[in-house]
């Protein structure tokens, strides 16, 4: 008895769903590692709001990564749980040592930009495959990240000379 008998998904588009979901799990973990790792370390200007920021958006990141690892087991995967694979397939680099609050940001932006693009890709694949589930999930995550981009574009662009 599989899942996939009950959700009415064809397994091979299912099977590249999941592949897709694989590649974002191993982004977010690595995401949420640098973000625990900018909210420990971050110094100076900005500190007291970044420091509250990173720590929202790596609880954030968490929830997401139980998320995917849900979906690629409901699709009829298993979701890999080794960083050293993680490391192998992200599109996001490991950081280490960043206490500058611009640098963090900027990675961050750098971060949310290979999401997006995974997300979007997938999004097509999930939508082909009849995979609402999927399509509404990434689209959920669009819609926040797209709005975090900005805030931290904002954040970034403030020129005061005041």
């Amino acid at each position: 008895m599989k899942t996939l008998d009950y959700l009415h998904l064809d397994a091979s588009k299912a099977g590249s769903v999941v592949d897709g979901l694989q590649q974002l799990l191993a982004d977010f973990q690595v995401f949420y590692t640098n973000l625990r790792g900018f909210h420990w370390n971050i110094k100076g200007h900005g500190f007291y709001v970044l420091h509250g920021k990173f720590e929202d958006m790596y609880n954030d990141a968490a929830e997401k990564i139980d998320e995917i690892a849900e979906r690629i087991l409901m699709l009829g995967g298993v979701p890999e749980n080794k960083f050293s694979e993680y490391l192998k397939k992200a599109g996001i680099q490991e950081l280490s040592n960043v206490s500058c609050g611009e640098k963090a940001v900027k990675s961050v932006l750098d971060s949310l930009s290979v999401l997006i693009e995974s997300e979007r890709k997938l999004l097509s694949q999930a939508s082909e495959a009849n995979d609402e589930s999927t399509v509404a999930l990434l689209s959920d995550y669009l819609k926040g990240q797209e709005k975090t981009v900005w805030m931290l574009v904002s954040f970034l662009s403030c020129d005061c000379k005041e």
